[in-house]
């Protein structure tokens, strides 16, 4: 199991206006703490790839002058299982998994494969999701852009209510055959 990053929104600390209705940033930790707990007994083994949102506490805390001394990365602050491997990206046969931070626009997942030389599955941007092949007379390589898994009702995310594009919600199956590599987008349908 491979999360894509962005396992903590951290809206209480962004960078952007928070809204005074939502928890503060020892009540989001504590919210947090308690909803990982429930994933790792359901994924007790995992590699969670870091995201621009797990992030915010190290790149709050340097915006303001902390030393590194002081700053804790999300690992650390939510306290993941020792079996969790908390890192950039992950690279598992021959394909790169990373959050997909730098990245824009409904392509951003086949700039990825041209970037990358190798098969990516990326997360990052809300309101894109899918696979896309490209192949050379040496290789095919896929891209795979797996949405988000925002809860669109939050008003954590009342900032993309007028937005024209939603954001997708799903995640993306990587399976290996005889025959290869297959990738394949799963949507979750919305009620």
């Amino acid at each position: 199991m491979v999360f894509i990053g962005d396992i903590c929104d951290f809206h209480s600390i962004n960078f952007h206006d928070h809204n005074p209705a939502l928890p503060s940033p020892s009540e989001e930790i504590k919210i947090d703490k308690e909803k990982i707990k429930e994933w790792y007994s359901v994924f007790p083994n995992a590699l969670i790839c870091r995201g621009n949102h797990d992030n915010l506490p190290v790149r709050k805390g340097m915006s303001h002058g902390l030393p590194s001394e002081m700053i804790r990365e999300v690992d650390v602050i939510m306290q993941f299982p020792k079996q969790w491997i908390y890192r950039y990206d992950f690279i598992i046969d021959k394909v790169r998994y990373f959050h997909g931070t730098g990245y824009s626009g409904k392509y951003a997942h086949i700039k990825a494969i041209h970037d990358n030389r190798m098969s990516v599955v990326m997360g990052h941007l809300h309101s894109v999701a899918g696979v896309e092949f490209s192949a050379t007379k040496k290789d095919i390589c896929f891209g795979m852009s797996v949405g988000c898994g925002i809860n669109i009702k939050s008003p954590a995310f009342g900032y993309g209510e007028d937005y024209v594009r939603k954001p997708i919600l799903g995640c993306g199956v990587v399976s290996y055959t005889d025959r290869g590599i297959n990738a394949q987008f799963v949507p979750m349908e919305l009620t």
